[in-house]
């Protein structure tokens, strides 16, 4: 069974950066959707970004294209979400997910959770 943890919120001041990891242990994540999703009190769950591990094809949020990177550390088998010029906007928990076929608009199809890590942008 994929298990997934991920690291690496906290707080960081408007324009800052942060990386995220997501750490995959059970399974390898060589034949799978990853994503990385996020909540705001009060809002929806987000697809941010997602990356298809099979053939590289990747997907973002627009209110983050250009600020944000997903990559991923076959090594390690973890992903990341490099944030960049993070607004006060990306406040949230982040979490990361991951299912065998999904899109990133669809967070309902994604099947294996983190538990999320807290994103602050704040002055």
């Amino acid at each position: 069974q994929l298990q997934l943890v991920e690291s690496g919120g906290g707080w960081v001041q408007p324009g800052g950066s942060l990386r995220l990891s997501c750490a995959a242990s059970g399974r390898a994540l060589d034949y799978y959707v990853i994503g990385w999703f996020r909540q705001a009190p009060g809002k929806e769950r987000e697809g941010v970004s997602c990356l298809s591990v099979s053939d590289g094809i990747t997907y973002y949020l627009d209110s983050v294209k250009g600020r944000f990177a997903i990559s991923r550390d076959n090594a390690k088998n973890t992903v990341y979400l490099q944030m960049n010029s993070l607004k006060t906007e990306d406040t949230a928990v982040y979490y990361c997910a991951a299912t065998k076929m999904g899109v990133c608009e669809v967070p309902e199809i994604f099947d294996s959770w983190g538990q999320g890590t807290q994103v602050t942008v704040s002055s």
